[in-house]
């Protein structure tokens, strides 16, 4: 992993990055507008590549683009860690020769979402979370509990940021670059924390300040959401960035 070559506090301009969560057939309950279709996930990424653009994973991305080389990549971001990213987002990735990061909660591996109020998502186990890897994708850290960080003591920040990087390297026999704030809650000291972990990056979602390297911005995808929808948020996206 090449360490950064600016101030990794600085704010950036970043390519946008796409957030999922479950890509799932199911037509159970989605109280949380979590699950999306793969076929609705093949026509986001055949939309892209009609517009020259490939999506990778976010550490990927932020590396090329201090190189200068980012201008048709963007980022392809999954959520805690579902086995659904394995059976049903993995074939649509290698279908279109596209990358991702998958952020998986590290302290519920071979559980379930027992954070959320809604039905219950089954979580990939060790072997699992080695078979993504293997497969070219980039595993990032989701802390170990799905805990809002924003407020935490240091204590519960070093057992969340801390412990779940050194599980997911265990697992993985690799570096961690990867982080992602449950909930997209943070504050300074997390920040802070996962800076001091030694992480690469980390994502939030959609807010835009100060959206550094370690509060990288996000654009949420709903199970809903169409072409048109992706390219108004791209293009808001965009717009805000350059607002700031």
């Amino acid at each position: 992993m090449s360490l950064p070559t600016t101030d990794a506090r600085t704010p950036l301009r970043v390519r946008p990055v796409l957030m999922y969560h479950s890509i799932s057939v199911s037509t159970a309950p989605d109280p949380h507008r979590l699950r999306v279709h793969p076929d609705r996930l093949d026509r986001h990424l055949r939309w892209l590549r009609r517009l020259g653009l490939r999506g990778v994973g976010l550490t990927e991305l932020l590396q090329a683009q201090e190189r200068g080389e980012a201008g048709r990549l963007v980022a392809l971001t999954f959520d805690d860690g579902y086995t659904d990213f394995l059976e049903h987002a993995v074939p649509v990735l290698e279908r279109h020769g596209m990358t991702a990061t998958l952020y998986v909660v590290a302290g519920r591996m071979d559980g379930a979402n027992e954070w959320d109020s809604g039905p219950r998502l089954p979580i990939m186990g060790p072997d699992q979370v080695r078979r993504v890897a293997a497969a070219g994708h980039e595993v990032g850290s989701h802390t170990m509990t799905h805990a809002r960080l924003a407020g935490a003591d240091p204590a519960t920040l070093t057992a969340e940021v801390v412990g779940s990087r050194q599980v997911l390297q265990d697992v993985l026999q690799d570096e961690v670059a990867g982080f992602c704030y449950p909930y997209g809650a943070y504050d300074a000291a997390a920040a802070d924390a996962v800076q001091a972990a030694g992480y690469d990056n980390g994502c939030v979602i959609g807010d835009y300040a100060p959206g550094d390297r370690f509060t990288v911005p996000r654009c949420y995808v709903s199970p809903q959401d169409t072409a048109a929808h992706l390219v108004a948020r791209m293009s808001r996206h965009q717009l805000l960035q350059r607002g700031r």
